[in-house]
């Protein structure tokens, strides 16, 4: 089963870059709407050494269609070298909200 709908999850280094990521996605009718949580702690390797920072955790809702164009535009706009770009199907939920998260996406 292919799902219509995902959220797409990425991180970054600032509450600032977060809101930016967010606002661009929506703003761009790339994702219907973004939560943002932080600060987390994420532990990862990189360069060989294992490191800890604090990052934002940036989740668009949008339909499987516009995820390409999502993920290009985040790529755009982040300030890593290589972003966290996840998306995860969203495979039930409330069937207004799911239809409007359609709407708000259309090109």
């Amino acid at each position: 089963m292919v799902a219509e709908h995902v959220i797409v999850t990425s991180t970054t280094d600032s509450e600032a870059s977060a809101r930016e990521l967010a606002t661009q996605a929506v703003e761009a009718r790339l994702g219907a709407c973004a939560q943002i949580a932080g600060p987390i702690t994420s532990v990862y390797r990189w360069d060989g050494a294992v490191r800890t920072d604090q990052e934002w955790r940036v989740e668009i809702k949008t339909t499987a269609e516009r995820v390409p164009a999502l993920t290009e535009r985040l790529r755009q706009l982040h300030g890593y070298d290589l972003p966290e770009v996840i998306a995860t199907p969203i495979v039930g939920g409330s069937a207004g909200y799911l239809a409007w998260l359609s709407e708000e996406t259309a090109g």
